[in-house]
């Protein structure tokens, strides 16, 4: 077991997932854990996350010093390479050249860190305002950015770089993490359909015998969800589906069919008006969450109450969102407001139940698929979020702006589909912005809505980069949706990576 300690970081369930995917099983544990406690029986390493915060601040994760001295191979990453050194007597400094994002690192000595890597300047992803400035005594300084600041460092057997392997923006991040798990001489026996043994055992102790419901979208969280609980329970388990009003075109139908052969005994529920109503006039998009998720939380509550003896309430949440909703341990920052992540009222009196609550999307497709056989569009069908296309149009949702929005999602979707690449993206989206444009159609001027596309390829939807079409497709798709969807003009392509920015535009 590899043991990461909580900083802060918005990537620690990136780390988490890197060395997964290397086949070693990880446990994360907040950075107040005692030092007893993180040296277990099968601890092989350690990994100390990055985090938003300066070792000199009053609210500083700052670990205890003896976690460095407990054995184990250690690997600092970002904060992580700071705390180190503060700790054992380096300094710590803010430096006006701040390095965020892409950044080239010079390595300058040879180690197992960096073993077999074929190059010795390579980019790196960084996310920092404060550098090591002098590495504590008997340290080596294994590497430098393009800037001359401290990029890694090494002592024995603790380890620490200033940037982020666990991002797929770094160039050899996989190796520098799997030399990392060479040096703890870590067993490769982790195995996400291995563990689905154990997942379903354990929610089948939890919920054998009583009667739940459960949020079903037709997205692979909660459908596999739903499938893997109705394989336990069987009629005694309720999923229901909400249309409120926020779906894609001919979500609902869709859903429908896709579901046909698992007889699943879903309830349909149309709230849409229930939805718009509550959204008149509504702006802010952490409020437009808000609202969804309590209005689809009263949904649940008065469905619940229809199916006689439900017990429990059965949600597909992931890694990515608890992270980026909730602190998991009080450090890390909240980005958005996700509406099946803690939003559950205390009277509501089901138990949650959320079996992939600590898996990542790429292990639940493989469990859906290799397991429960989930057929493939549902399994690789784009994520779509619960508040729908409210958090897809900018400012205010009304029917008519979700009804250009339908129509310019359903053609970017179309087009992929038909050019084959709609399963080689992560993600493909229409956003309606709040402003409209001069445009010039058939000799005549117009004043009319921009819609913009946002197209994104990722491993595991914690970071992203914009999928780089050949211009013809592109400017077909352009031409679709202004040709297609009367009230737009415009298109707009969105090449923004994440981070900086989230996936969704609210």
């Amino acid at each position: 077991m590899i043991k990461i300690i909580d900083c802060g970081s918005q990537l620690t369930q990136n780390i988490a997932r890197r060395i997964r995917e290397l086949d070693v099983f990880t446990e994360i544990v907040p950075f107040h854990t005692k030092p007893e406690d993180i040296k277990t029986e099968d601890l092989e390493g350690i990994i100390i996350s990055g985090g938003q915060f300066s070792v000199y601040d009053k609210e500083s994760p700052l670990y205890s010093k003896e976690v460095l001295n407990l054995g184990a191979p250690v690997l600092g990453i970002c904060y992580g390479q700071q705390s180190i050194a503060y700790l054992l007597g380096g300094k710590v400094t803010p430096t006006e050249n701040r390095e965020y994002g892409e950044t080239n690192i010079l390595l300058s000595r040879e180690s197992p860190l960096f073993k077999d890597i074929p190059c010795s300047e390579f980019k790196v992803w960084m996310s920092h305002g404060d550098i090591v400035q002098k590495v504590p005594e008997g340290f080596e300084i294994l590497a430098r950015t393009s800037n001359g600041h401290i990029a890694s460092i090494k002592k024995d057997n603790i380890y620490a770089v200033q940037f982020h392997p666990e991002v797929d923006h770094t160039e050899h991040g996989r190796e520098i993490l799997n030399n990392f798990l060479n040096i703890c001489d870590a067993e490769r026996t982790w195995n996400p359909e291995r563990d689905y043994e154990r997942l379903a055992e354990e929610t089948e102790e939890k919920i054998k015998g009583k009667v739940g419901v459960g949020g079903i979208s037709g997205g692979v969280d909660s459908s596999t969800a739903s499938v893997l609980i109705d394989n336990i329970v069987g009629g005694d388990y309720h999923p229901i589906f909400v249309n409120n009003g926020l779906l894609r075109l001919n979500e609902a139908e869709e859903v429908r069919k896709n579901f046909s052969s698992f007889n699943l005994n879903i309830n349909y529920v149309d709230a849409s008006e229930r939805f718009l109503t509550k959204l008149k006039g509504v702006t802010d998009p952490d409020r437009k969450r808000k609202i969804i998720g309590h209005e689809f939380i009263r949904v649940f509550e008065e469905e619940a109450r229809k199916i006689e003896d439900a017990t429990y309430l059965v949600q597909g949440t992931l890694y990515p969102d608890v992270i980026e909703s909730v602190p998991i341990y009080g450090s890390s920052s909240k980005i958005k407001r996700h509406h099946n992540v803690g939003g559950l009222p205390e009277n509501m009196g089901l138990e949650l139940v959320e079996p992939f609550r600590n898996m990542f999307k790429d292990e639940v497709r493989k469990i859906a698929e290799n397991r429960l056989g989930l057929p493939k569009e549902i399994v690789y069908r784009h994520p779509f979020p619960g508040p729908g296309l409210a958090i897809r149009i900018i400012g205010e949702v009304t029917s008519e702006k979700l009804d250009l929005v339908r129509k310019a999602d359903y053609i970017l979707t179309d087009e992929l589909k038909e050019r084959d690449l709609y399963y080689k993206i992560s993600q493909a989206f229409a956003v309606l912005i709040n402003a409209q444009s001069v445009g010039v159609m058939g000799d005549e001027g117009t004043y009319q809505g921009i819609i913009g596309l946002r197209v994104v390829t990722t491993d595991d939807f914690m970071t992203s980069d914009w999928y780089d079409f050949k211009k013809a497709d592109l400017t077909a798709i352009g031409n679709r949706v202004t040709n297609e969807v009367k009230g737009v003009n415009r298109v707009v392509y969105d090449i923004t990576q994440k981070p900086p920015a989230t996936i969704e535009w609210e």
